[in-house]
């Protein structure tokens, strides 16, 4: 599996294309923003997150892979500033909603309570992204309008409202494990010098993908 069938698989996953996902293919670089801050403690935050929606089995999981680390790369290099806003607000957002929920931090939440929390977080985070899109709609069609009037290489791509924090920690988990060589090593099938080409390699139902 390449990169670009890996987002492809993910926006199904999440229900919307992969925020950041074309500059992560071409290497990252929005233009001039004010670059997010992320501390140790913000970083240690994300991989617990990442860590419950990939937990550890008989496989490593996000946590293993350095997926906080990860996002931090993502999130300044290939978000807009929209995107990065929504991004960071969205952390002390989540926390404070699973205080709502649990009467107390993330951190301090079990495994169990963690999942429930990431479940229904999961629900709200749906019906923000209908309903953002609901709105978006009107706006898409008249900025595509605009762009077929205009030369190629003047043409703009279109920068919605961004999705919900959620979704985006959701979408960069996934796409930071299974790039990194936990990911792509331990958990998927790996082969680091390909051999030949065989039609005919036997399946079962349960396998490992494979890596690229």
């Amino acid at each position: 599996m390449n990169r670009r069938d890996l987002l492809k698989q993910i926006a199904l996953l999440t229900g919307g294309a992969v925020i950041g996902g074309e500059l992560f293919l071409a290497g990252c670089k929005t233009g001039p923003k004010t670059v997010a801050e992320f501390s140790p403690t913000t970083i240690s935050f994300l991989d617990e997150v990442a860590e419950t929606i990939i937990p550890a089995t008989s496989t490593p999981g996000a946590k293993a892979a350095k997926v906080g680390e990860f996002m931090k790369v993502m999130v300044t290099d290939c978000y807009t500033q929209r995107q990065q806003d929504a991004f960071m607000s969205g952390i002390g957002e989540l926390d404070t909603a699973c205080e709502k929920m649990h009467s107390k931090s993330f951190m301090d939440c079990t495994p169990e309570q963690r999942k429930a929390f990431l479940v229904s977080l999961e629900k709200e985070a749906k019906e923000f992204n209908q309903k953002r899109d609901e709105a978006d709609k009107p706006l898409r069609e008249e900025h595509n309008k605009k762009n077929e009037a205009l030369a190629w290489k003047d043409q703009t791509e279109f920068e919605g409202a961004p999705s919900h924090y959620y979704t985006m920690m959701k979408q960069l988990t996934l796409t930071g494990f299974f790039t990194s060589k936990t990911g792509m090593t331990e958990t998927l099938r790996h082969v680091p010098i390909p051999g030949k080409y065989d039609g005919e390699f036997p399946y079962a139902k349960g396998d490992k993908a494979w890596a690229e």
